[in-house]
């Protein structure tokens, strides 16, 4: 009997997350992503290769795969939000309005359903302002916009009876020293993400 397939959609949280999740699953899950990791790992904060990037783009990645065939998983373990709160400090511009997430967000559940996936979500993990801010990565974020985005993401994602892992939570009730920079985890935290998700994915698909 041929084990269920996961795919994973994500920003680079998950990249990182991803190596130590696909062995926590071995024997049970078939563990899949979006491809080119070498070429997203090139740099974090612009997204390409596996990086799903914000919730537009994952949106229309995903209308890809249903046109072409549709998506190869019996789950789809997906997270979008880090990318779409970007402010240009130039315009003072979000990537992506919280009203336009909100929309994305519906369309991507429309579309998950229209294939043959459940569709687990992932809440998008937090970050010192002060510190993501002064790093000079050339974009500011703020925390309380990660929060207000989480919020229309759990909303959205309950109407809809689209299970949550709340990974943000988890990883906020770690140690203290959790960041090897402006917004990615020490391996130790990955390690530990990648057993939160693992734990997760067992008891409803194990």
């Amino acid at each position: 009997m041929s084990l269920p397939k996961l795919y994973v959609i994500g920003d680079s949280i998950s990249i990182h997350y991803g190596s130590y999740l696909q062995a926590y699953l071995k024997g049970t899950m078939d563990y899949s992503r979006k491809d080119a990791r070498e070429e997203a790992l090139i740099k974090l904060d612009n997204p390409q290769g596996d990086s799903g990037g914000d919730s537009s783009m994952v949106l229309s990645f995903l209308k890809e795969k249903i046109r072409h065939g549709g998506i190869d998983a019996d789950v789809l373990l997906l997270n979008c939000g880090l990318h779409d709160i970007k402010i240009d400090p130039v315009s003072g511009k979000v990537q992506v309005s919280l009203n336009q997430y909100e929309n994305n967000l519906r369309e991507i559940v429309k579309t998950v359903k229209d294939s043959s996936a459940n569709l687990i979500w992932v809440r998008t993990t937090l970050f010192d302002d002060s510190i993501h801010n002064s790093s000079g990565v050339g974009f500011y974020r703020y925390a309380s916009d990660c929060v207000e985005y989480n919020g229309v993401a759990d909303r959205v994602m309950k109407e809809n009876e689209v299970p949550i892992i709340d990974l943000c939570t988890f990883t906020l009730n770690l140690e203290n020293d959790l960041y090897c920079d402006h917004v990615h985890f020490t391996e130790t935290v990955r390690k530990k993400q990648a057993a939160y998700i693992a734990k997760a994915l067992k008891e409803r698909f194990g």
